[in-house]
């Protein structure tokens, strides 16, 4: 039992890391410092604006706006009032939610400024939608933002008066096709006063605030994020995948412009996006603190900086574990791909005959064979098209994320038996390299982990004994932590329909645990394997059978 410690030491030590990684900090009271974020300030602000359903043209927006251009004035600013027709799309929009069509509806954008010290300096943008969609109070979407702004201006203010103007732009018919946002960058001359600009946004209830989308040619933005954010989340694999996906937020039409942009949101608690139930109650205050401090840290900096981030090329970034963030740019990555490729090639060294072939094999059946049960799974728990489907798997997410996690340890399981003990991960290094040349940016999901397997793997044959021991369960559980984390954002963003990613965050783990688990008996592997694969069935099952969540927005639950 004794030789299975540092494997098992590694594995629940990573799981904390991955934990700790993915879970928002406590909620800051309302006795915090002035100049500090308090959540429990912003919730008072969204208890009062997400109280019922607040769509476009409704009386309760009308409410909603009234009290946002009072809580302005209140801060010291300038408040006007934007308003435009809403396009015929979005009067169908309106008629597809609720049954009637209106024959005429206007939308109010809430704009404030807050005059800086220079006003010849370019301003900084807060943007978030002060609309819901019908039948949601929208406590997360976007109250949390609206008031993650209105709490970020007042700590700013706090601290005294800052360089350049501050513009909190709170739109309106964002959830009727970004319908304020457009009419704003498109027609509004403050639009050209505007450098910078921060969009708040929520796909669901809870979880890490994320920057999830940036302007192009981000790598100055990335530098004052990183230096800005005491504890950062996001990646630009992130970036990568959302720009791939057909989804937009207020953000889409300020970046046909000249600006540094970021978008920050948090999608945890799934099953809150467009609900009934994303009520004040309901909505985490740990990820509006969250969402508050990365906030109030990045406005503070551009707010005050000398100069505005200027066009450099995209950096890769990510953070390590949400402790700080790591970014470079594409000579480094070249060179951390080489440092990692001549560690494996080193471990490639010290195996037997045949060894490395066998650790070919090993990543082969975890990719392929796990690919396969995973999508296999996937369609036995229901996935599906439609709108209807699509909410119901959002609230499943926490099941198919356990469903894809129990189908890819089945498959490590398996494949631990073929490791050759020191074997270099070849298929590791073959996409890492294909990954680098196609998409710079997203290569460090495979880099790191391999560069933490090879010195793993070297210092097995250079470094034995406890001190060597300890050395690599520490590293085994970072890169853990890492690829658990990467796998909770995968199922968190593309989960119900592509799962199928997860196969090569097991295949990383493979040289990351190989040199630290003894020889493996084939049938025990099965057995294992067997246990987790019944285990994601049953979940499987079970998703497929429950019923339609009670989460799904009233819109589709009243049609079906």
């Amino acid at each position: 039992m004794k030789h299975w410690m540092p494997a098992a030491l590694a594995v629940v030590l990573g799981l904390a890391l991955a934990v700790l990684a993915t879970t928002p900090q406590p909620s800051a009271p309302l006795s915090a410092d002035e100049t500090e974020f308090s959540a429990a300030r912003a919730m008072e602000h969204v208890r009062i604006i997400a109280r019922e359903p607040h769509p476009t043209g409704s009386a309760e927006n009308a409410e909603v706006r009234a009290y946002l251009e009072r809580q302005i004035e209140a801060l010291g600013g300038e408040v006007t009032l934007e308003e435009a027709s809403v396009p015929e799309r979005g009067l169908e929009k309106m008629e597809r939610w609720s049954g009637e069509r209106p024959e005429a509806l206007t939308l109010t954008n809430v704009i404030g400024v807050f005059p800086g010290t220079d006003p010849s300096a370019e301003a900084v943008a807060l943007m978030a939608h002060h609309d819901t969609v019908y039948g949601s109070p929208g406590a997360p979407d976007d109250s949390a933002g609206v008031a993650a702004i209105l709490e970020t201006v007042r700590a700013i203010r706090a601290s005294g008066q800052a360089k350049r103007d501050i513009v909190i732009l709170l739109t309106d018919g964002e959830e009727l096709g970004l319908l304020g946002a457009r009419h704003f960058f498109a027609e509004n001359p403050l639009a050209q006063r505007i450098g910078a600009i921060i969009n708040l946004e929520a796909r669901g209830g809870g979880g890490r605030t994320t920057l999830f989308q940036t302007s192009a040619d981000n790598g100055a933005a990335i530098e004052v994020y990183a230096g800005a954010v005491g504890r950062p989340g996001g990646s630009s694999l992130a970036t990568f995948i959302y720009e791939a996906l057909p989804n937009d937020t207020d953000l889409t039409p300020a970046l046909e412009l000249d600006y540094a942009a970021y978008n920050l949101s948090f999608i945890g608690r799934p099953g809150q996006y467009h609900s009934p139930k994303a009520t004040p109650d309901a909505l985490d205050q740990g990820a509006v603190q969250d969402m508050g401090d990365q906030s109030l840290a990045l406005t503070s900096a551009l707010a005050n900086a000398e100069a505005l981030p200027a066009p450099q090329p995209n950096r890769t970034f990510f953070d390590l574990l949400g402790l700080f963030l790591i970014h470079y740019g594409s000579v480094a990555g070249w060179l951390l791909l080489g440092v990692a490729a001549a560690l494996h090639l080193l471990c490639l060294r010290g195996n037997m005959p045949g060894g490395w072939w066998r650790g070919l094999a090993a990543g082969g059946a975890v990719m392929v064979g796990g690919g396969v049960a995973l999508y296999l799974a996937n369609l036995l728990s229901g996935a599906g098209s439609g709108e209807l489907r699509y909410y119901d798997r959002l609230a499943a997410i926490p099941m198919l994320e356990g469903q894809a996690l129990m189908l890819c340890v089945a498959a490590l399981v398996v494949a631990l038996p073929l490791w050759a003990g020191r074997a270099g991960s070849i298929l590791g290094m073959l996409i890492a390299l294909a990954m680098q040349i196609a998409a710079p940016t997203t290569a460090f999901l495979v880099v790191w982990p391999l560069l933490l397997a090879g010195i793993i793997g070297v210092s097995k044959r250079y470094l034995p004994g406890m001190s060597g021991d300890a050395l690599r369960v520490v590293l085994a559980s970072v890169a853990l932590g890492m690829l658990l984390q990467f796998g909770h954002m995968f199922m968190q963003g593309v989960g119900p329909d592509l799962p199928s990613v997860g196969v090569l965050l097991a295949a990383l783990a493979i040289p990351v645990l190989g040199p630290l688990v003894p020889p493996v008996e084939a049938k025990r592997a099965v057995v294992v394997a067997a246990i987790c694969t019944v285990a994601a069935l049953t979940i499987a099952t079970y998703v497929r059978l429950d019923p339609i969540a009670e989460t799904v927005p009233a819109y589709r639950s009243m049609r079906g």
